[in-house]
């Protein structure tokens, strides 16, 4: 029997579970649009170049959109929301994006113009590659309005989260990685003899127009429950001023994970590998991180969108217990669906790389190297994941110094270690990637820390308790997918086959055992999953 106070936990994992099956269908047609990618370029300079174009305007949109906006906006909207009414919320709505029209967009049109002092200043190596850096700036300069049309679409997100609606807004991604693909494909292939435009550039035009998609998929839902953009101009309004006040601090603590990622692409287009020389570090690490997507979106990302409204309504109730439970539970949750993930990836890597993208011009040698770069990657999968719940939650309590303080360190701790890295040419670009984990697990565990002390604690016992069990069945996990994988390896070798029928069997195997080793040690958060979902169905 589930008790009461267990009660917003498990509409927090109801609601994240709804989050992680759109996630899960984004994440796979993600997937697929870098199978695509991987097959029409590999790890070459023009897709080094299409990377950096789309990473420069996707990192501000990590940074702003999907991270300073929407960790400013749900709170306040959700305040709003709940204590003055919808018409009061949509002229927030309102009022914010129209400053997202006039801020974001003038941002954009400096980004053009800038687009070779960035380039120079985030990748150096492309210098001395011919034409590489002339490309990326192209690539750069078309994709830049990206940042424009996926901002609205954060907001989109926030809104109907705090409406309590979760599957359509995680599921925008969806929107944005079918249609990029499809009509780069149409542009660049069937359409870009007539147009005159390359297969890249016919890519990075589908970039634009899933980002369109995006936004779009969201605006039915939003006109449903009653929200519709006008045109607003009122600077000094309570809302949108604490909205500011809250975003120059908030850029600056969700900025770690990310600009973390831009330090490893800097570093890692000086880095020459033996065999593909400058063309190949920076591809790799680009496959791994996106690999990782998948199961941080499943948890990190639902987990941590369900639990902010949650956490902002207790809040502005000054139910300090709720909040605190809650948030316990939904670390817990995280843990337990991040660490066996983790374990998962850095024993399985290689034969799910191999699967997804060894075609065309992506070869074993690229499956190798991007395997490396991701089992570094993982092990910082659940600081990544955790700091989507933690983080948030200073804006709940109107405090942004504290994450932007933390992150501001991590960021120095990173290009620090990342700039010994390079130097040591038997590390390579893996090095990038474990230092990145390492910033994120350092990020996470000082946030908790004076997060626990502010609040008077977040059932710590309770909370380190379930992370031990879920390590030792993961640990068990790993042992029997580790030999389950290299038996089938043995027999059958390693094409694709094979590699579908290791995976197959592999993960059903580990699963069986993870979870009955959980359910053996009573993993208080495993039976909370178990009954939010019986009481979905």
């Amino acid at each position: 029997m589930s008790s009461a106070s267990d009660k917003p936990a498990e509409s927090v994992a109801r609601s994240a579970g709804v989050v992680s099956i759109a996630v899960l269908l984004s994440r796979l047609t993600g997937l697929v649009r870098e199978r695509v990618m991987a097959g029409l370029f590999g790890a070459s300079m023009a897709y080094d170049a299409f990377l950096l174009g789309f990473r420069i305007p996707n990192l501000t949109r990590d940074l702003f959109a999907e991270g300073a906006l929407a960790s400013a906006f749900v709170p306040t909207f959700t305040e709003t929301l709940s204590t003055r009414g919808k018409k009061e919320a949509g002229e927030l709505a309102s009022l914010v994006a129209t400053a997202i029209f006039v801020v974001v967009g003038g941002f954009c049109v400096v980004g053009i113009l800038l687009s070779p002092y960035i380039v120079r200043l985030l990748a150096p190596g492309f210098l001395d590659v011919p034409g590489k850096f002339e490309l990326a700036v192209t690539m750069t300069r078309y994709m830049f309005p990206f940042l424009l049309l996926v901002a609205l679409a954060a907001q989109a997100n926030g809104i109907l989260n705090a409406c309590h609606s979760f599957f359509v807004p995680a599921l925008a991604s969806m929107f944005f990685n079918v249609v990029s693909v499809v009509s780069g494909l149409l542009l660049g292939l069937w359409l870009g003899p007539y147009l005159g435009m390359s297969l890249l550039e016919g890519m990075a035009w589908g970039v634009l127009l899933g980002g369109f998609a995006q936004w779009l998929g969201q605006a039915p839902l939003l006109k449903r429950h009653g929200f519709a953009y006008r045109l607003r101009f009122n600077w000094s309004h309570p809302g949108l001023r604490r909205i500011f006040k809250l975003m120059g601090p908030a850029i600056l603590g969700n900025a770690a994970v990310q600009v973390n990622v831009m330090v490893n692409t800097y570093f890692a287009s000086l880095i020459s590998d033996p065999v593909r020389g400058l063309d190949g570090p920076v591809s790799w690490l680009s496959y791994a991180f996106r690999f990782m997507q998948l199961p941080l979106g499943l948890f990190g990302q639902a987990i941590g969108s369900a639990t902010l409204p949650s956490i902002t309504r207790s809040a502005v109730a000054g139910n300090m217990d709720e909040f605190r439970r809650t948030l316990s539970r939904s670390l817990g949750l995280v843990f337990l669906l991040t660490v066996p993930s983790s374990v998962g990836l850095i024993v399985l890597g290689q034969p799910m790389i191999g699967a997804i993208y060894e075609t065309g011009k992506f070869d074993l040698y690229d499956t190798r190297r991007t395997a490396a770069a991701l089992s570094c990657y993982a092990i910082g999968l659940a600081g990544y994941a955790a700091l989507k719940v933690v983080a948030p939650a200073f804006y709940t309590l109107n405090d942004a110094r504290t994450p932007m303080l933390v992150s501001l360190s991590s960021i120095a701790v990173n290009f620090c270690v990342s700039w010994y890295v390079t130097r040591q040419t038997s590390i390579g670009h893996p090095g990038l990637a474990l230092s990145t984990s390492v910033v994120a697990l350092f990020n996470f565990l000082v946030l908790f820390v004076i997060l626990r002390n502010r609040i008077g604690g977040i059932y710590g016992r309770n909370l380190f308790s379930t992370f031990v069990k879920v390590c030792l069945a993961a640990a068990a996990m790993g042992a029997c997918v580790w030999f389950s994988s290299q038996s089938i390896q043995a027999s059958l070798g390693i094409r694709l086959g094979a590699r579908l029928v290791d995976l197959a069997v592999s993960i059903s195997a580990g699963l069986a055992v993870f979870y009955a080793l959980c359910r053996m040690m009573r993993v208080e958060e495993l039976g909370i999953a178990m009954r939010s979902a019986l009481r979905k169905k």
